[in-house]
């Protein structure tokens, strides 16, 4: 087994000596109900019985070096006995993002040294053609009759005699890739384990409470967030196969879950989905998560009887803030011990976030990064890429890669990932503060605000906005909002909108806004657009596209627009 060093500081909130592995065996000869999916469901001792079985087929199945079993599942039970059994074996599961495609997914087996692959019919459609790292012979399909009939003859196996520590790897899981190229983050049972006690404590989770699963299971948010939290105190866990916005509520009275999980947008996702007058007639009564807006916080909350509890963290577990009960809803929570908001350049602290209103007006001073001074907090590293983990620890402290501000009574506000920094007329101004501005247009779902380039100088602000089902976009109801809001600064406002149907995102529904700001105004969906910010927006044609292509050669800076988009856009282009 691989054992980490012990806990760095600011590692306390993961401080445990209790290992999945214990949380499992808890659970022995435990016949309350464990795991439902669709029509099937399991008690805890019978989904233990499975995690043994499989501990004891993927030990047979182990070869030399390191022993890392790529999983390319959706949230199927397969996930949940695998987990468990590599928890009994010493395997070290390798979530595999299904999004994923191509030379990419080989890449992500390959870095992470998988010497077997297990995955199903859909994965095996999405294998075609690809050149795997892993012999043929070791990709192993579920849906084959043949799995199943092999893991028969381990069916009765007593569990093994191997019991890992805290810090042993127990997975490895890629990051989002919002920023570029996911990085494999080593994750330690301690690292699962410690957030599903303190999780099932702060949320009051009880023995009959119903986890609502529908974020992947490959990465780690609903891993620690809802799985841990779940086994800890013997809830009963529901899984989607995958997240469907539609399906949500008819699913949550169906199975009576009380708990749920999200990620990313999800909320804003169910939110656009048409009302209905018995929505808050449900048995959900929390609904826990990271990223949503408060607007869409305060609207799922009333519109669906629960309380939502929005947390902030890491995926690396670098840094965390801690949610008060006077915490403002826009806000992500305080600063726990050593964690502070830095200049990105000078590393010394920022300014307290000043207001006019509502407006901040000091986000050049204010907005940083936040960072662990402690040192490494729960990260752990990411795994074969000691480039990427020094570069996430200078000076021995966890920079996190996260932009946020401090309003002076001490309540964090987030900012954005450090690739949202626009450049305005001179000055450095981060996405979150608008997209919350945005946010607010009643038409809109979802917001992305992005960087595109400027014709002259720096950077111009584009918007792209999902418009709800029941909606319309209309130019001159936005610039109307737009001037209406007295705490959206002149330069922050949009020259740029582009609508869409669906949002580029990752598995765990966060935007992908490098797309967004490579394809810019590039596209064949409806684009608005206005040369200044007093003016009107109109819809961009073709002719828009060459002219203002033809101004940034006058300037010089073609070269920004990366490839021509004569060539790299559908021809049916113009907004209608």
């Amino acid at each position: 087994m691989t054992n980490l060093p012990d806990a760095p500081s600011g590692f306390e909130d993961y401080e445990t000596s209790t290992t999945v592995a214990d949380l499992l065996l808890a659970r022995v000869g435990d016949e309350h109900l464990g795991l439902v999916f669709e029509d099937r469901s399991w008690t805890w001792d019978a989904h233990v019985r499975e995690c043994i079985t499989r501990a004891a087929w993927l030990t047979a199945r182990r070869r030399p070096g390191p022993f890392h079993v790529g999983v390319l599942l959706d949230n199927v039970p397969e996930f949940s006995f695998l987990l468990g059994g590599a928890a009994f074996s010493g395997a070290v599961l390798v979530g595999i993002n299904s999004t994923r495609r191509g030379a990419e997914l080989a890449a992500d087996l390959a870095r992470t040294d998988c010497q077997l692959l297990i995955t199903d019919d859909r994965g095996v459609g999405l294998l075609a053609g690809v050149e795997l790292p892993v012999p043929l012979d070791r990709v192993v399909n579920i849906d084959d009759s043949a799995y199943a009939a092999e893991l028969g003859t381990y069916a009765a196996s007593p569990l093994s005699d191997v019991r890992p520590a805290g810090g042993d790897l127990l997975m490895l899981v890629f990051t989002s890739g919002t920023g570029g190229t996911p990085k494999a983050v080593q994750v330690t049972h301690r690292k699962v384990s410690g957030p599903g006690e303190q999780i099932a404590r702060l949320d009051g989770i009880r023995r009959d409470d119903v986890a609502y699963l529908s974020m992947p299971l490959f990465h780690s948010a609903c891993l620690m967030a809802a799985w841990a939290p779940a086994l800890t105190v013997g809830a009963t866990m529901v899984l989607r196969r995958r997240f469907s916005a539609s399906e949500f509520l008819p699913d949550v009275r169906r199975y009576g879950a009380t708990w749920m999980h999200y990620v990313g947008k999800a909320l804003a996702y169910v939110l656009a989905t048409p009302e209905r007058i018995d929505d808050a007639a449900s048995p959900l009564r929390l609904a826990r998560g990271n990223e949503a807006s408060a607007h869409d916080m305060e609207r799922f909350g009333a519109r669906f009887g629960c309380d939502v509890w929005d947390g902030f963290g890491s995926s690396e577990g670098g840094v965390h803030t801690i949610r008060t009960d006077d915490t403002p809803l826009a806000s992500i929570g305080v600063l726990p011990p050593g964690v502070r908001v830095l200049d990105q350049r000078s590393g010394v602290d920022v300014q307290p976030a000043r207001f006019e209103g509502d407006r901040l007006v000091n986000p050049r001073e204010a907005i940083g990064e936040l960072v662990n001074t402690n040192g490494a907090g729960g990260f752990e590293g990411y795994y074969n890429d000691p480039e990427a983990t020094a570069e996430r620890l200078r000076g021995g402290w966890y920079w996190s890669g996260d932009l946020a501000y401090v309003d002076e009574a001490g309540f964090v506000f987030y900012a954005g990932r450090s690739g949202d920094w626009l450049r305005v007329d001179g000055e450095n101004l981060a996405t979150g503060p608008i997209e919350r501005v945005i946010a607010r247009f009643v038409p809109a779902a979802l917001v992305a605000v992005y960087a595109v380039p400027d014709a002259i100088a720096g950077d111009a602000v584009m918007v792209s906005m999902r418009i709800r089902e029941d909606q319309r976009f209309d130019p001159e109801d936005f610039f109307d909002f737009l001037a209406a809001q007295s705490d959206l600064g002149t330069k922050v406002a949009p020259l740029y909108v582009r609508t869409v149907t669906e949002m580029p995102a990752t598995a765990t529904n966060k935007t992908l806004k490098r797309v967004l700001r490579q394809e810019a105004w590039n596209t064949k969906d409806p684009v608005w657009w206005r040369e200044r910010r007093d003016e009107p927006f109109r819809a961009m044609t073709d002719l828009d596209r060459s002219a203002l292509r033809d101004r940034f050669a006058t300037a010089g800076r073609v070269a920004m627009l990366g490839p021509d988009p004569d060539r790299s856009r559908p021809e049916e282009g113009a907004a209608q």
